[in-house]
């Protein structure tokens, strides 16, 4: 079997087709990653049908064919998608469109219509990820798309690809202020675009209203950022840094749940809460990811509620942040709070009860374990540092695979498996202390960090998600233990991945020491670089709010209109202007330099060039006039060279240029 010839060289025609199809292939590439694969394939061979065609030269298939294919496909994404409206239906369609439409272009119209809907199709990807490198896809994709109608529309010689490239990139460069400006200017449209909230909520599940055994260990698998904070002065140390979330108090034998109901709303401090604080308050700002719950987070503890856009938030008796509505885009609020504090501190807690409560028949151990730590230590702080102590040096491992544990969890992780996440030793010593009859709580959150040198900001992963516990003690009020610290003080003074003992499966421990490289290697410095390009690209891009652009035109209102600014506006104008006529002046071409010099020394000579009078018509007037044979021979062929050079297409023109000032000059030097 013999391979097809392809007839080259390639003529005008099907290099321009050739071009459109690399142009639509970079288009369409990016949704590969989102649509059903049987889209992607039917596109692929269509697209490779179409440029079999166009290299061979082959008519294009008749309607009798592409109708059936066209409606099988409308049928598939029927059947996929249960409907032909909405965003992930609606973007399958446009890409089949697309792919079709390649295969019926009788026109020149049609190859504009291909484009236009690729630049369309440029939008579409924005629906599912408006990351800083999908941007940057997307103007390569747009500077093709312009190449491509560039190339459909020039006539005559067609300059090379490198030169419409360039052509491409210069319109994108002057289009590039104007979409900078609609950006900052245009009114900003509040929720997800084209009114989809179930397609446009793109939240990662975060921390829950519930804690039960191997849930901390799977979102520590994840890299991805939670959120991240700048502090207006120095950042506090890595043991401070928790970021307090959902407080846990009921526990029916295997999960924690929130003990009291939801807040009310407008609340502007915490309800019947004696909260002393000592030392300066830590001022900070956080970024917070999109989760799709309502909790907010902070360090321990607020001085007051944050300032949203959305709606007041709240704050419950156990000092718990909430928003009025789940969180489903990027928000931004600013806080205080103090890391050294008293809560709740007295010689009796209200309705310490609540705090004490127990499943019934569940876990008779580490009852029969408690009721023993209260007989023999009568002082609470001993009894909390004997459980410790405990952990400590009781055989205990801390591990993102530990054993699945059955109807008695505590029993069996205490005294079987002794191997677990920080929920199972929160959890655990929760239990513990509320059978040696202290009141505690599970507390879930964020531990620590990690600080970007380049841009300043901590970045709060998921994987940073922690669990601890909070016992009342009398006089000293509700004091934070972190059980985790007595197994693997590491996970609180450094982080996770220094925590973990040995290689966890999936190469979690190997992964975590990649991504944190020493902090003066070359790696670790592109790696701060990436993040802080991405965080200044979520906080200038994705974060301008309706909310930023209202203040930014405050802020505009007040500075640029007053009569000094607008003054100091109109003489800039004017300066422009002047440098722009000057400029203008200056950028005289060499050889038409020569070319004045010329005819001004043929002037002197009695020879003046009239206004309207070309350069062929006065070479031609130059040889019938009475000079000397040197000085007119060397006059009529510079006006011949001169006239070839100016009146030459382009392409011809510009590569004799460099050498035709050397020869131009060395005729005008013979004309005296």
């Amino acid at each position: 079997m013999s391979l097809p010839r392809f007839p080259l060289p390639l003529s005008r025609d099907k290099q321009d087709t050739l071009l459109l199809l690399a142009s639509t292939v970079l288009v369409l590439l990016p949704h590969a990653s989102h649509l059903p694969p049987w889209v992607t394939l039917v596109c692929g061979a269509t697209l490779v049908w179409r440029a079999v065609l166009t290299m061979l030269g082959r008519r294009m298939p008749t309607n009798l064919l592409l109708v059936p294919l066209a409606i099988a496909a409308m049928a598939g994404v029927l059947a996929t998608y249960q409907t032909v409206l909405g965003r992930d239906a609606g973007v399958a369609m446009l890409v089949l469109l697309v792919a079709f439409k390649m295969l019926e272009m009788h026109a020149r119209r049609d190859l504009f219509v291909v484009v236009f809907l690729c630049f369309f199709l440029v939008l579409t990807n924005f629906f599912y990820s408006q990351s800083m490198g999908t941007a940057f896809l997307m103007i390569v994709s747009i500077l093709a798309l312009l190449t491509t109608q560039l190339s459909f529309q020039l006539t005559g010689a067609v300059p090379p690809l490198r030169t419409r490239l360039l052509m491409g990139a210069r319109i994108l460069a002057l289009a590039a202020p104007l979409a900078a400006l609609g950006f900052v200017l245009f009114p900003r449209v509040e929720g997800p675009l084209w009114g989809l909230p179930d397609d446009a909520h793109s939240a990662r599940a975060g921390l829950s209203d519930s804690m039960a055994p191997g849930q901390f260990s799977n979102l520590a698998r994840s890299d991805d950022p939670a959120f991240r904070v700048k502090f207006d002065g120095p950042p506090p140390a890595q043991p401070q840094l928790y970021w307090r979330g959902p407080v846990l108090g009921a526990y029916d034998g295997r999960t924690w749940t929130r003990l009291l109901p939801r807040p009310q709303f407008g609340r502007k401090a915490p309800p019947a809460v004696a909260i002393a604080v000592r030392g300066q308050p830590l001022h900070y700002e956080i970024t917070l990811e999109p989760t799709d719950t309502r909790w907010l987070f902070a360090l321990e503890i607020p001085r007051a509620l944050p300032q949203l856009a959305g709606g007041a938030a709240s704050v419950t008796p156990q000092l718990e942040l909430q928003a009025a509505s789940p969180v489903r885009e990027r928000i931004r609020y600013e806080l205080s709070s103090y890391v050294d504090f008293s809560l709740q501190a007295g010689d009796t807690l209200e309705n310490a009860y609540q705090w004490l409560l127990l499943p019934y028949g569940r876990n008779p151990r580490a009852l029969a374990a408690g009721e023993r730590l209260r007989q023999d230590y009568t002082e609470p702080m001993r009894r909390v540092q004997a459980v410790l102590r405990q952990f400590a040096t009781g055989g205990y491992s801390y591990t993102l695979q530990p054993p699945l544990l059955g109807g008695d969890a505590v029993d069996e992780f205490l005294y079987q498996t002794r191997a677990g996440f920080c929920e199972h030793y929160a959890g655990a010593f929760v239990f513990l202390m509320r059978a040696a009859g202290i009141p505690a709580r599970v507390v879930t959150g964020y531990q620590g960090g990690e600080l970007n040198p380049i841009d300043g900001y901590f970045t709060v992963r998921r994987s940073d998600a922690h669990a601890w516990s909070e016992v009342w003690l009398p006089r000293l009020g509700w004091v934070r233990i972190d059980p985790t610290a007595a197994v693997a003080p590491d996970r609180v003074q450094r982080n996770l991945a220094q925590a973990l003992p040995a290689p966890e499966p999936f190469g979690f421990r190997a992964l975590g020491r990649l991504m944190q490289p020493a902090p003066d290697s070359i790696l670790a410095r592109v790696r701060y670089a990436i993040a802080a390009a991405n965080n200044g690209w979520n906080q200038w891009v994705l974060n301008y709010t309706a909310q930023r652009q209202l203040a930014l035109m405050e802020t505009l209102q007040e500075n640029l209109f007053g009569w000094r600014s607008l003054a100091l506006l109109a003489l800039a104008w004017v300066l422009l202007l002047i440098a722009g006529k000057f400029s203008r002046q200056r950028r005289v071409d060499p050889v038409d330099k020569l070319y004045s010099a010329l005819c001004h020394r043929l002037g002197q000579l009695g020879l003046p060039r009239a206004p309207d009078e070309g350069p062929t018509a006065y070479a031609a007037r130059v040889a019938g006039a009475a000079l000397a044979p040197e000085p007119k021979a060397a006059a009529a062929e510079f006006l011949r060279r001169y006239s070839a050079w100016r009146y030459a297409p382009p392409l011809q023109s510009q590569p004799q240029g460099a050498g035709l000032l050397t020869t131009l000059k060395q005729l005008l030097s013979r004309v005296r």
